[in-house]
């Protein structure tokens, strides 16, 4: 019986119990995945310019440590290419193990890597190199857990299942920046000295977890179907081994692959400000480093649930409609986030972060059902991945050093970061508007 059979007789029961495993599969390796590359973001804030960077001013240092974390996000377009191609090709299951396998070993060599004071500038470097194989493998990652989601799903359930990967990255924060935090109450010198490191070793057992649950789930069903149908018309013509690049059926249309790009950016942005300068500048106003990094992760504990929901309202209204509320809000919120951030005070840092992520959810969570969902089936792991992540490297790739520039250059004043901010997330909006609206578009259809 052909793929394409198979998937339509089976029980409905049957297909929702297998969507289920594939979405908390999605959920748990993508939380794997994010604790592994958003702890470098806690790290770059508040270690890597005293461990890495020694002998600078103390912002001078921060906008270096922050270049190091920009080589992943750089990465990541690379890995969505590499990763999309034989994902599209060959399937989206055995890419996802790849990818967990790459993130696990180099997370785990970045706690090795000796200081500055033993390997002296060939630490950062090693940083640097260790940080761009951590971006490939994200790169790769995302597309995958995506795609496998959003394809087991039923028709209007697609922003939903799609949202519990996105819900990985602050549940991975959550997970990384706790750990952290818990180290960071060791005295600073220990805590500089090996305390930070043991985070990241950490990476090796969650890897082990992590391939063991990837390694039990089932493959794409419209992806197979697909592919089947595909070598079916192309056996049919003559033409069978001929089968169009992946990447090429992405490029053959630009403008899905740039306005997608431009359409996420600012939520990115606003997302690795949170996790970055936000925390910085909450410390250098006085409040205690473990505090602040205590009321993130409360914080975005918090904001799971919002990711969910906003994937899930944005089934009923449209990607669209709750994406551009979400960046409208966050706007208007900026000003006050960053009074909040100043107080010194834990409790109201907290809501600085709260708040801010959770209009930031509303955003996030339709974000992965909105850029899968621009792509044909047999190129859409290579097309997501790539709009995706360039999404990542434009809005997040370089913002906190430069975040962290315009606040140095401004005599350490927010007004001109907010700006930046709000001008970002005017461009996202307008590139949402120029985007067809997703939410009911043909996910079986071979071509886009």
């Amino acid at each position: 019986m052909s793929q394409i059979s198979q998937l339509q007789n089976m029980d409905a029961g049957t297909r929702r119990r297998e969507a289920r495993t594939v979405i908390a599969s999605s959920y748990l390796g993508s939380t794997i995945e994010y604790y592994d590359f958003l702890l470098y973001a806690t790290a770059a804030a508040v270690v890597f310019p005293k461990v890495f960077f020694t002998g600078m001013d103390d912002w001078v240092g921060v906008v270096a440590a922050y270049g190091t974390f920009a080589a992943g996000y750089v990465a990541r377009p690379l890995g969505g290419i590499i990763f999309g191609h034989f994902g599209d090709k060959l399937g989206r299951k055995g890419m996802l193990i790849v990818s967990m396998l790459v993130m696990g070993i180099a997370s785990t060599l970045i706690g090795l890597v000796p200081d500055a004071s033993v390997a002296g500038p060939w630490g950062a470097v090693l940083l640097v190199i260790l940080r761009v194989f951590q971006g490939i493998a994200v790169g790769g990652e995302w597309g995958g857990a995506a795609l496998m989601a959003l394809e087991h799903s039923e028709s209007g359930k697609r922003g939903f299942a799609a949202s519990f990967v996105n819900a990985g990255a602050p549940t991975g924060a959550v997970l990384g920046t706790l750990v952290m935090g818990a180290f960071s109450a060791l005295p600073n010198a220990q805590f500089l000295a090996w305390g930070w490191r043991v985070p990241f070793l950490l990476s090796f057992v969650l890897l082990g977890v992590g391939m063991f649950v990837r390694l039990k789930v089932s493959e794409s069903p419209i992806f197979k179907a697909a592919l089947e149908k595909e070598q079916a018309e192309e056996a049919a013509q003559g033409a069978a081994g001929r089968r169009e690049v992946p990447l090429l059926q992405v490029l053959r249309r630009p403008k899905t692959l740039i306005f997608t790009m431009l359409a996420g950016a600012a939520g990115f942005a606003l997302q690795v400000v949170l996790a970055t300068f936000s925390v910085t500048y909450a410390v250098s106003k006085g409040a205690d480093r473990q505090g602040v990094l205590y009321a993130f992760a409360a914080a975005s504990f918090v904001s799971i649930i919002f990711v969910v929901m906003g994937g899930r309202l944005s089934d009923k209204l449209g990607r669209r409609p709750v994406m551009i509320g979400g960046l409208v809000l966050f706007i208007a919120y900026l000003v006050p986030m960053f009074q909040l951030l100043s107080s010194n005070n834990i409790g109201l840092i907290f809501v600085a972060f709260a708040v801010g992520l959770m209009i930031h959810s509303t955003l996030f969570g339709p974000l992965a059902a909105f850029v899968s969902e621009q792509f044909g089936t047999t190129s859409r792991y290579t097309g997501a991945s790539l709009g995706y992540q360039l999404a990542t490297l434009l809005g997040a790739g370089f913002t906190p050093g430069i975040v962290a520039q315009i606040f140095k250059d401004s005599g350490q004043n927010t007004s001109s970061v907010v700006w930046y901010l709000a001008v970002m997330s005017v461009v996202s909006i307008v590139f949402i508007l120029l985007t067809r609206e997703p939410k009911n578009n043909d996910l079986e259809a071979v071509r886009s």
